[in-house]
């Protein structure tokens, strides 16, 4: 199924004593971006998150994934002080008392508020056990995701295939019109050559007109334009029924419409067809800001 890049999931699950939270929420992007915030003690984890949002289908998109993981049970992780930087932070303390005259407030509490003073270290055996807990709850958030870009995406190929009927409507009313360009201008020839020649006693060369209007009929005929224009409808929606990421696909033929559309436009010899791509270029446009959200 055709999935939106916006989307948000969550999950949250209580595992062999630990309390886990995940979130995944992505906004459009040309690639898969991903960004991932772990507590400190599950950083580990990190490297194997975006290949597991990659096996689950998500190909495009600014993704941001928070995993949150608490202990409910006494644990045996290991906590230390990292000494350094609690030095250093210590020392910024004092200097920011000093330099500005502050209360000195710097008490044991007020310094572990800041929770990069501690490591929490992990026993190498739990590791893989902790990566199948959080894979297990981040798994039912990024199934969670999915479904509200399935949602999403199958609103906007809806609006899509509805504008793309507009599209067809309108490639029928240029069609209709460009046949009578030629007659009109036949007409308007006529005319003013009558008006012209009617005081030379000159006949009006009936040959002569004909040609003037076959190499007319030439340069104004949109039937190649109108039969890609089709054809490329026809494709756009057979993509919409297929699966997986479109987005880009899509843009192409976006691109080779209004490329059609242009052509058509530059040939148009009067107001009505004029009229007519400007719709069609308007509706193109509508569905490429569209199909900017689909994967």
């Amino acid at each position: 199924m055709i999935k939106s890049m916006t989307g948000y999931g969550r999950a949250r699950e209580q595992i062999d004593g630990y309390d886990i939270t995940a979130e995944v929420k992505s906004v459009n992007n040309k690639i898969l971006d991903v960004s991932v915030k772990l507590p400190r003690s599950c950083s580990f984890a990190e490297e194997r998150i975006k290949p597991l949002l990659q096996s689950l289908g998500v190909n495009r998109g600014k993704v941001d994934v928070y995993v949150s993981m608490t202990s409910l049970e006494n644990s045996d992780d290991v906590i230390t002080v990292d000494r350094g930087y609690a030095e250093q932070y210590i020392n910024a303390l004092k200097e920011l008392r000093d330099e500005f005259g502050l209360p000195d407030d710097i008490t044991t509490m007020s310094v572990a508020s800041n929770k990069d003073v501690f490591t929490t270290v992990k026993k190498e055996d739990d590791l893989e056990a902790d990566w199948q807990r959080i894979k297990t709850v981040l798994e039912a958030a990024i199934n969670a995701f999915n479904t509200a870009r399935e949602n999403e995406g199958a609103r906007l190929v809806n609006d899509v295939r509805t504008k793309l009927q507009t599209i067809s409507g309108i490639v029928d009313q240029i069609d209709e019109n460009s046949t009578t360009a030629t007659e009109e201008y036949e007409k308007r020839l006529y005319k003013k050559l009558t008006e012209v020649l009617a005081d030379t006693g000159v006949a009006v060369d009936e040959a002569r007109i004909l040609t003037e209007c076959a190499i007319f009929a030439d340069r104004v005929a949109v039937d190649e334009e109108l039969v890609r224009l089709r054809s490329h409808v026809n494709t756009f929606n057979g993509i919409l029924d297929g699966d997986g990421p479109v987005g880009r696909t899509l843009d192409f033929w976006c691109q080779e419409m209004n490329r059609e559309a242009n052509t058509t436009g530059s040939k148009a010899q009067n107001t009505v067809i004029t009229g007519f791509v400007v719709s069609l270029k308007h509706e193109i446009e509508k569905i490429r800001e569209q199909i900017q959200n689909l994967e």
